[in-house]
């Protein structure tokens, strides 16, 4: 209980370092929150096997595993038919990547590597040479190498122990780019910067950031999440150097007020301006333990009618903790909310109740994302 509720003050306190004014502004670079419209990474994919593996890959119910393996030792001029093949060391997996704009032949990229099958563990794991395609089905990089986890798994005789997730893992810088897709910058007229975050706000002040550099009206805004910028004359077929001068100015990003749970995982982010009314909070656990013992009733010796019956015995246990009422002023802060929350001895399950508790009663000025 201490453990969880000195990573929820981490995590609080950690989002109030975060703003960098009490107006909940922060600055950052233009390059930090904008990109240039038209130039995006393009998604890869492919479909490979894993290799290597100790007795934990596909089973007899994952059967294109065995048919995979079976056509590419068709290519190294083996023939064996697939029904044939019954081995336990590989695995089916689908292999993901982003391969950033601009991204040339000889490149590396990480991949993500996803066991599609009914694979108990991917550990020690070797891919094998996988094509990775793009949306247009045109192969962009080959992906191989050793699989990091992140994690292990043991056991035997039906015991077992499991360190983190098993059946997916990364081998950093794993592909190699083969190809890559044009990407046609704007040599004269108007270029747009998208926000990653569409916000009015920060919108108008990215504009503000580039006329302030490049001139008045050199840049406008379009709408919440794009900026268009004029290309000066002398940046006329020169759109790399006027991003680099771009990129480094920093504005300050207006940051919403939110509130982040994670409800599986019991974690709980405050945004730095969130705000309260004035609410008072009582919170207390009430818990009920039913249990049930079967006590043996046998007959006295020697008795001809008596029957040897099992009879339950429940016990019923109610414990209600005390409940501790906090009062929160009109405005409270960030600060004094982490400091009502802690006097309530809350951890991050109680939390979760309570934020949704003020959301609900209009107390709570800030959006609830729950994830």
């Amino acid at each position: 209980m201490r453990c969880d509720r000195a990573v929820l003050t981490i995590l609080l306190v950690l989002a109030a370092a975060g703003a960098a004014s009490a107006d909940g502004t922060a600055a950052v670079r233009v390059k930090d929150v904008a990109t240039l419209q038209g130039v995006q990474p393009t998604p890869l994919i492919g479909y490979g096997l894993v290799a290597g593996l100790n007795k934990t890959g596909d089973r007899r119910q994952t059967v294109f595993s065995a048919q995979t393996l079976a056509n590419m030792l068709q290519r190294f001029g083996l023939i064996v038919p697939g029904q044939q093949i019954r081995v336990e060391n590989i695995a089916a997996v689908l292999v993901t990547a982003e391969l950033p704009a601009f991204s040339r032949p000889g490149a590396r990229l990480d991949v993500l590597v996803s066991s599609v099958g009914d694979a108990r563990s991917l550990q020690g794991g070797t891919l094998l040479s996988t094509p990775l395609r793009g949306p247009d089905g045109s192969v962009y990089a080959l992906a191989q190498g050793a699989l990091s986890l992140g994690g292990f798994g043991v056991g035997t005789a039906g015991n077992r122990v499991q360190v983190n997730h098993l059946n997916a893992g990364r081998v950093p810088s794993g592909a190699l780019v083969q190809a890559a897709p044009s990407a046609v910058l704007p040599g004269e007229g108007v270029l747009t910067l998208a926000l990653a975050q569409p916000d009015f706000v920060t919108s108008r002040r990215l504009a503000d950031a580039i006329n302030a550099e490049l001139g008045a009206e050199s840049a406008s805004t379009v709408d919440a999440a794009t900026v268009a910028v004029r290309i000066p004359e002398t940046y006329r077929g020169a759109i790399p150097d006027l991003m680099a001068r771009l990129e480094p100015l920093t504005l300050d990003v207006d940051v919403p007020a939110r509130v982040v749970v994670n409800e599986r995982a019991g974690t709980v982010v405050v945004g730095g301006n969130v705000r309260l009314s004035a609410a008072a909070v009582a919170h207390g656990n009430l818990s009920v333990r039913i249990s049930t013992r079967f006590n043996v009733s046998q007959p006295a010796p020697f008795s001809e009618r008596g029957q040897t019956v099992v009879v339950p015995d429940d016990q019923l246990e109610v414990d209600e903790q005390e409940a501790r009422l906090v009062t929160l002023e009109e405005g409270t802060t960030l600060e004094a909310v982490v400091r009502a929350l802690n006097a309530l001895g809350a951890t991050p399950r109680d939390i979760i109740a309570i934020m949704q508790a003020l959301k609900a009663a209009g107390a709570l000025r800030a959006e609830l994302v729950i994830i």
